[in-house]
């Protein structure tokens, strides 16, 4: 599983000129899932993402969480996280899970980061053909992958 998370002053996503999701003060986070991927990934990056410093506290330092601030998190399913691109000039994306599997996972991670700011996770819909807007707040962009976690 992977995340692409933006701290944002704003961000929104419209799908056929709708908007779909929409927050101020938060994070977008862009959820790559691969056909490996496992419930415990998503508790993993759930927790890590829920728990994030990366706000600023009265001295300007990133100490604060999404939850220390009540920021809203806006989650958009995102396969091509998992491109492939060393051969050739067109990206594979065969390590990008299917949706039988893929949904259930981006659900699962909605309903994670809900329980875990509790706040309503805003949203795209999966697998369409959406326009997303933001303005990236710093900028602050952090890259996670759950093969790279440590277990301790």
């Amino acid at each position: 599983m992977r995340a692409v998370i933006q701290r944002v002053s704003e961000a929104s996503c419209k799908v056929e000129g709708e908007i779909t999701g929409a927050i101020e003060n938060g994070f977008l986070v862009l959820l790559g899932i691969s056909e490996e991927d496992t419930e415990e990934d998503v508790k993993w990056l759930a927790t890590k993402i829920a728990n994030m410093r990366i706000f600023g506290d009265e001295n300007g330092l990133m100490n604060k969480s999404i939850a220390d601030i009540k920021g809203r998190i806006l989650l958009i399913s995102q396969f091509t996280l998992f491109a492939q691109t060393k051969k050739g000039n067109r990206p594979s994306f065969i390590k990008a899970a299917k949706p039988d599997k893929a949904i259930p996972l981006y659900e699962k991670m909605i309903t994670a980061l809900s329980a875990l700011t509790e706040t309503k996770i805003e949203t795209g819909i999966f697998g369409a053909d959406m326009k997303i807007s933001l303005t990236n707040d710093g900028p602050v962009t952090i890259v996670m992958d759950t093969a790279d976690k440590e277990n301790h």
